[in-house]
């Protein structure tokens, strides 16, 4: 039997090793990846072409969110709300994987993806801030603008529904917008599934709730879910500038999707693609409202044909919007 003594050379030298592993892990160096530094290294054409903004427009975005932000940037090499903004930015400009936004950018997928998450929430906070209905005075502003594009008088907005693609493919969000000829959006609903009818979604919504109740002197025209036929040549020139007048909200989604390619195929969960969707709502009436050019070189994928749907009405409403309209044509056509 061998003695205690010739036992403690293995346990020792044992012991060692685990003592050296754990200081070897301990005090190892962690290295951080080069990162990208696009507001130095790019021009103002590099910076649009990449971001969708210039680089007054980024720091007027960073500062937005500063107060929100700026908390999470206090640790030793955090990123900076300038840095957060332009990996946001990256994203929301090219719709493609949080990996090659990270590789692009210098920074790892996950943390694109926290980015990403956190920077939407601070830009969806300020939806209120940057989209609003028109009241008082600029009502009448609003009806000019839009009867010069169709000779509808008396319009205070287009509305229309547009629905974004999930991972899967499917229509999973239905958004309800309301634009005017500026392309400015004034009002949005972004919380229902793909499955939702326009007419429903129109008909729960604060706006509906307000235009009921106020009733202001004007109407916000609608699309095919709320069908008017023509039945004489009066009634057909209503169709005819009715149609061109709601070409603003036509034009204004095809601009939202063509400037965020991120909308046109959203690969997140519907709650993160309902953040997102109000991020860049606010970032494309900060972008109309400051004249950001839109790149001309736009190769994303075309946006979705919308599917058609049934008409829906609630009792009386079909009577009513066939009077309004048979009063309008009376008068002006």
């Amino acid at each position: 039997v061998a003695s205690p003594s010739a036992s403690m050379p293995s346990i020792d030298i044992h012991m060692a090793a685990i003592v050296h592993r754990y200081h070897r892990r301990r005090y190892r160096q962690r290295v951080h990846a080069e990162r990208a530094k696009p507001l130095e290294q790019y021009t103002s054409e590099e910076l649009y072409a990449r971001f969708c903004f210039g680089r007054d427009d980024i720091k007027y975005i960073a500062d937005l969110v500063r107060p929100t932000l700026q908390h999470q940037t206090q640790r030793s090499h955090a990123l900076s709300v300038e840095e957060q903004c332009l990996i946001t930015l990256c994203f929301y400009a090219c719709g493609t994987f949080y990996q090659v936004i990270g590789d692009n950018m210098g920074v790892r997928k996950a943390t694109v993806s926290n980015v990403v998450k956190a920077m939407s929430v601070a830009l969806g906070s300020l939806i209120n801030q940057f989209v609003s209905f028109p009241k008082d005075d600029q009502t009448a502003q609003t009806k000019h603008k839009l009867f010069q594009m169709g000779n509808m008088p008396s319009t205070i907005g287009a509305i229309d529904c547009t629905r974004y693609v999930n991972r899967k493919g499917r229509h999973s969000i239905n958004i309800q917008l309301v634009g005017n000829a500026d392309l400015i959006i004034t009002n949005c609903v972004v919380k229902w599934p793909g499955s939702g009818h326009d007419a429903r979604i129109l008909r729960e919504s604060a706006l509906y709730r307000e235009l009921q109740s106020h009733r202001p002197n004007g109407m916000v025209l609608g699309d095919s879910a709320y069908p008017l036929l023509a039945n004489n040549p009066e009634q057909a020139r209503f169709n005819s500038s009715h149609c061109k007048t709601r070409c603003a909200i036509e034009r204004l989604n095809g601009v939202l999707k063509r400037r965020f390619a991120c909308l046109n195929y959203l690969r997140v969960q519907p709650k993160v693609a309902c953040n997102i969707i109000l991020a860049c709502i606010v970032l494309h009436n900060i972008a109309t409202r400051r004249h950001v050019p839109l790149d001309d070189n736009f190769d994303g994928p075309e946006p979705d044909v919308e599917p058609e749907q049934p008409p829906m009405f609630l009792p009386n409403e079909g009577h009513t919007g066939h009077a309004i309209r048979d009063a309008i044509v009376r008068n002006y056509f």
